[in-house]
């Protein structure tokens, strides 16, 4: 290590890259820097504030030279939410970096020299992009600059980084749907007029937990989740009436009740207020019912690219069968379920599996099976592979830690010719196919498609075939 990064140094630095994750790379006497919000092309006077086997992280003081790449964020929250941590970036160099990103990935983890992406898919709408956000409610804001907002002790918004009992009071987020900004700002008129205390995570004590808030992209239908630390409804009456006069496109106000002391937008009952306890969303010609605590994709118009790019990977001809393994609540599934003779869905998650069943049933699809199963343990050594016919391809979107190697040891005993790889996370896909190259696969062609622009989030679909 130079002698000159040690904890509590500043230093000049230029950025070269953003790594994975979003914090921009810079290198000082051969010894690499990971600098919290500074973006490539920028000179910055940094902070070490920790040091590391092999590498330092730093925040920045001072922008000594801007970036050539640099633009003026949206937000006026940019500074303290973090949730758009690259909103000063232009977005094509977001994509291009998410791009150098997943080469430098593959690289590294599945030793591909000449690993390349041949498809990119840039987002047609940076912004107003999400049809889901959670927000917190606190008596704990936190403050900017001395701004002390009359002492008030009411927050709706999103947690400070890092900070577990902090909320910034969010004005506009800029990246959800522009309802969703009325309708956060109706619901803080009416939660301080009325008195409606927020919840205390120190205390336990409170009734406001979180708000969270649906909107189908394509059916403009809005569902509002009111999640509250007991079971009161009367308490949420204002708020209610005010969202129905307010918003005629409403079609489901619900109210969640989480007695427990977890920070989660879920609890263990749901009260339906008005409407239905569901919204409806349209991706290509599927129609799909929503409920308050079910996945869905949060991009719905990135959704359907990726949707595609994977019916294109699997260039059906409407005989094939086809196992969609972690299916969640079915949406890739039913996508493609009319294209091909059967497929056959499998998640851990009782909900999901009863949602998928549902809305196959909604598009009057037979041909799509769901089956509740832990993929890390039922398929494992090929178990109960013989319960099920002969699959021609397999798709595989798990969670960001990846497959389960025991599901991953598995994979070769379906016999499968193809597998598409749906992944939010190419550390670990970039790992789980350098072993399944290791076993006889051969990795044809990769397409990364922009979910999440202003955010470090990547979304990657690779297909591999047998050699």
């Amino acid at each position: 290590m130079s002698q000159s990064v040690v904890k509590g140094a500043e230093l000049k630095l230029t950025i070269e890259s953003l790594a994975y994750g979003g914090m921009g790379v810079a290198r000082y006497e051969n010894f690499v820097v990971f600098v919290k919000k500074a973006i490539p092309g920028a000179e910055v006077l940094a902070f070490i504030y920790k040091i590391r086997r092999g590498y330092a992280e730093a925040r920045v003081i001072e922008t000594l030279s801007e970036s050539p790449y640099h633009v003026k964020p949206n937000c006026n929250h940019f500074n303290i939410c973090g949730g758009c941590s690259t909103q000063n970036l232009n977005y094509d160099e977001q994509v291009k970096q998410k791009v150098k990103q997943v080469i430098d990935i593959y690289v590294r983890q599945a030793g591909l020299d000449d690993f390349m992406i041949e498809n990119i898919i840039h987002a047609k709408n940076q912004y107003n992009y999400r049809n889901k956000m959670e927000f917190s409610f606190s008596n704990r804001p936190w403050y900017v600059d001395g701004d002390e907002k009359n002492n008030s002790k009411f927050a709706l918004g999103l947690h400070v980084p890092r900070r577990y009992d902090k909320i910034v009071d969010i004005e506009e987020c800029h990246i959800q749907d522009k309802d969703f900004n009325k309708i956060l700002d109706l619901v803080r008129t009416e939660a301080i007029k009325n008195e409606i205390k927020p919840y205390d995570n120190k205390t336990n004590n409170g009734y406001l937990r979180h708000l969270m808030l649906r909107k189908g992209f394509y059916t403009k239908e809005l569902m509002v989740n009111i999640v509250t630390s007991y079971e009161d409804p009367s308490k949420l009456e204002p708020i209610k009436n005010a969202l129905i006069n307010n918003f005629p496109n409403i079609q489901s106000i619900v109210n969640n009740i989480n007695t427990r002391r977890a920070d989660v937008a879920y609890g263990e009952k749901e009260i339906n207020l008005h409407g239905s306890s569901f919204i409806r969303e349209k991706l290509g010609d599927i129609s799909y019912e929503v409920s308050a605590n079910s996945f869905f994709q949060t991009n719905s118009e990135q959704a359907v690219k990726l949707f595609e790019t994977v019916q294109r990977y699997l260039d059906l001809k409407g005989d094939e069968i086809i196992f969609d393994l972690f299916c969640g609540t079915g949406s890739i599934s039913l996508f493609l379920a009319k294209l091909t003779k059967e497929i056959y869905g499998f998640d851990v998650i009782r909900t999901a599996i009863e949602d998928a069943t549902r809305n196959s049933v909604i598009n009057g699809i037979g041909n799509a099976k769901f089956h509740k199963v832990n993929l890390d343990t039922y398929f494992k050594k090929g178990r109960n592979i013989e319960l099920f016919p002969i699959p021609d391809a397999l798709i595989i979107d798990p969670p960001r830690s990846g497959v389960h190697k025991n599901m991953l040891k598995s994979l070769p005993k379906f016999k499968a010719n193809k597998i598409v790889y749906v992944s939010c996370n190419p550390t670990t896909q970039a790992r789980d196919i350098a072993k399944l190259i290791h076993w006889g696969w051969k990795l044809q062609s990769t397409t990364l498609v922009d979910m999440f622009p202003h955010t470090p989030h990547i979304e990657t679909v690779a297909l591999l075939k047998k050699n």
